[in-house]
């Protein structure tokens, strides 16, 4: 019997630090069937802490060198830094150089996981490939207008588009009616459970006394750590004690530690930077919080949840359909009143933590990961045979 042909799929991104869009992306890649299909990832740069955790079946090819790979020597590194984005450029505009970086492989289906490789994919020198764009992001936020241009321009291109979440989908629908749209779907993030669980089981350093509450996120300002900073001075002013711990690193490092300094919160309020595992932080703290402007399908949720940590969130993306409002959690607007109050809240008033707690008992029985994975295999297939 003769054997049937993979079918060859590229995922092009630009990095792999960590984030929410990345563990997507392995999650994705861990779970597609490698009978099925032969999977490559290329990244711009190889840097990132999970730039090493793509299965084993999975090929990696980079155009770039990681900064983790660069000189510690301050002047040495910025040499290689404007090198590194010359060559990029170059590699980039260059379809003869790029296409030999990926072996001159002609794939059937190249894919951009975020709206940032959008244009890659686009531009890409296999006008036969399938085209595949999945967008995480809501296109009425004020911190994307400036991209908003470009992001539409290459919606039509694609030859499917999948959302993360159906907030996302209606969003872009309701801003541009007559964008010309390709076909759709929309597939939630999956959650691997089992795996949260173990590693939350891992051993951490001890977290400050007394009612902890933690936040994993980039350091952005669309993430608004910064209102969280302000609303948390004022609890603590009003002799509510309680300390903040942000998992994380990002561009608003500086600007959130100098925040920080000037309120003397820096025994409260601590920013962690990165981990690799940021799981025990989140089942060791008493409260998970994410003050975020803007969200999609946030999957720090859904990894808050199966911890069955009592949160409080930013009603924004599909974070609504994710928690019952005051009854797997409790839902506020991006406004730094509310932040204090929902604190205050949880801080003042057990029965509500109670009763969260006991309807967080059952709460992974909502995810139905099999369904996910099959679902991106079947758009795969679909688009393959339309080859």
């Amino acid at each position: 019997m003769m054997k049937k042909n993979k079918i060859n799929v590229l995922f092009r991104h630009r990095s792999m630090e960590m984030g929410g869009v990345e563990k997507v992306v392995l999650s994705i890649l861990h779970n597609l069937d490698p009978e099925k299909f032969d999977i490559t990832v290329c990244l711009n740069l190889n840097q990132g802490e999970l730039r090493n955790e793509f299965p084993a079946h999975v090929k990696k090819v980079y155009f770039t060198e990681g900064k983790e790979d660069f000189s510690k020597n301050p002047l040495i590194h910025k040499l290689q830094l404007v090198r590194r984005r010359l060559m990029l450029a170059r590699i980039l505009k260059n379809h003869k150089v790029s296409d030999r970086i990926l072996g001159n492989k002609k794939f059937d289906i190249e894919i951009a996981p975020t709206y940032s490789a959008f244009s890659s994919v686009i531009n890409s020198s296999n006008k036969a490939s399938k085209k595949i764009g999945w967008f995480h992001s809501e296109i009425n936020v004020l911190s994307l207008q400036p991209l908003v241009a470009d992001i539409l321009k290459n919606f039509p291109e694609f030859d499917h588009i999948i959302y993360c979440s159906q907030k996302i989908k209606d969003l872009m629908h309701e801003h541009y009616p007559d964008l010309k749209y390709p076909q759709e779907s929309v597939v939630i993030n999956a959650i691997p459970i089992d795996e949260i669980k173990q590693k939350a089981a891992e051993k951490i350093e001890a977290l400050p006394e007394g009612p902890v509450f933690v936040s994993v996120g980039r350091l952005h300002s669309r993430k608004g750590y910064h209102k969280l900073i302000d609303a948390h001075k004022r609890l603590i002013d009003e002799g509510f004690h309680h300390s903040i711990v942000v998992v994380g690193s990002g561009e608003e490092m500086k600007n959130l530690t100098d925040q920080i300094s000037k309120h003397s919160v820096q025994e409260t309020f601590i920013l962690l930077g990165n981990r690799m595992n940021p799981y025990p932080y989140v089942k060791n703290a008493d409260y998970f919080i994410l003050p975020s402007e803007s969200e999609a399908w946030p999957l720090v949720i859904a990894e808050a949840l199966i911890l069955q940590k009592p949160i409080i969130a930013t009603n924004t993306g599909d974070v609504g359909v994710m928690i019952k409002d005051q009854e797997t959690g409790y839902l506020i607007n991006y406004e730094t009143d509310e932040m204090y109050s929902a604190m205050k809240k949880f801080l003042t008033d057990p029965e509500l933590l109670s009763k969260i707690r006991k309807n967080l008992e059952n709460i992974e029985d909502q995810f139905d990961n099999q369904k996910i994975f099959d679902t991106v295999e079947s758009i795969l297939e679909d688009l393959y045979q339309k080859n």
